[in-house]
């Protein structure tokens, strides 16, 4: 291999592996999370409510996870509280056709001062639940061949670093947004998602209920959002932490709407975040010394990068994209209009 080539692949190796790997593991609550707000929205539900439920399902995650050691039970736990919070937005705003924003964010802050309440009596550790043991999360499992493809260069990194040697809910997480693709544009239940979502009146005249089609889709929304928690809980860290989800329900909705509530597009966005992210935290106590030449005078920029500013960059992602893109995205017609029969 010539020197030069080698000398690329050492780059490589060396900065761009490493950024990626953290990007597929911080992106992963994001893809969860915006494949459930498709869901929801595509049946013309507004939620921004993936907040609260990603952070109520990590809570139930992690007190599970505390008492009984097990990662199954876990992950149903926070599956069934996630579900149960879908289904009191769709009652309020399905049932009785309430504002979906108000009902949404009541889920979210219900989800953030139940969670720290609810800690400190059960754990009385500040609102943190215990930190877990190996046995009581998912850990990182290996693909095939990993040993074997390590004496490639770059590629054999690639497999044995980046796509292997993550734990289970990573992969369900990218498995989701291909199921989410072939359910949404590949199946009849998709086809009247999106249905319900653009005409409710011209699904109930065909004789389908279009509760019944908005509930379903709020059970999917609150089974991917249960899914995040977990991972946020007991795969990614040991604990769950007071608000540990930090706006990330509120960023996957600004993905799903930069991505036009479509699953690929989403995925870019929610990658896009993702490596904002990774970004950021390589950054963190990094030094910069260069000059920057601005109207004719020299501004020397010399000092350690500061983490409040790297830390901020996501948030600012999000709101630059919201404001560009929202009225460019072309929403569900019906998002949003609580659905009611003509007599």
């Amino acid at each position: 291999m010539p020197d030069w080539l080698l000398a690329i692949f050492n780059v490589l190796d060396d900065a761009l592996l490493p950024t990626m790997d953290a990007t597929l593991r911080v992106s992963t609550p994001l893809i969860l999370c915006a494949m459930a707000g498709l869901f929801s929205e595509r049946s013309g539900i507004v939620d921004i409510s993936l907040e609260g439920k990603m952070l109520a399902a990590a809570f139930a995650a992690g007190s599970v996870a505390a008492v009984s050691g097990s990662p199954v039970l876990s992950l149903l736990a926070a599956i069934m509280v996630s579900v149960s919070l879908a289904m009191v937005h769709g009652f309020a705003s399905i049932t009785h056709r309430g504002d979906q924003v108000v009902s949404g964010l009541a889920i979210n802050v219900l989800a953030s001062g139940l969670t720290v309440v609810l800690g400190i009596a059960w754990f009385r550790q500040g609102g943190q639940t215990p930190s877990l043991d190996s046995s009581a999360r998912f850990m990182p499992i290996d693909l095939p061949f990993v040993e074997a493809a390590q004496s490639i260069p770059f590629f054999g990194r690639l497999y044995s670093e980046v796509l292997s040697g993550h734990n289970l809910l990573v992969y369900v997480g990218f498995a989701a947004v291909w199921l989410t693709w072939w359910v949404v544009y590949r199946t009849r239940f998709g086809l009247r998602l999106r249905a319900v979502g653009e005409n409710p009146l011209a699904v109930d005249t065909a004789g389908l209920s279009v509760g019944k089609l908005r509930f379903s889709a709020l059970v999917i929304c609150g089974l991917l959002c249960g899914i995040a928690g977990t991972y946020l809980a007991i795969a990614q860290n040991a604990a769950f932490v007071k608000d540990m989800t930090a706006g990330q329900g509120y960023i996957a909705l600004a993905a799903l709407i930069f991505g036009k509530w479509r699953p690929l597009a989403a995925l870019l966005a929610c990658l896009m975040f993702g490596f904002l992210d990774a970004i950021a935290i390589r950054l963190q106590g990094v030094n910069v010394d260069f000059s920057l030449s601005l109207f004719g005078n020299v501004w020397p920029i010399k000092g350690e990068v500061p983490v409040q500013l790297i830390q901020s960059l996501p948030y600012v992602l999000t709101v630059v994209l919201l404001a560009g893109f929202i009225g460019r995205a072309i929403a569900p017609a019906a998002i949003g209009v609580p659905f009611s029969k003509e007599r």
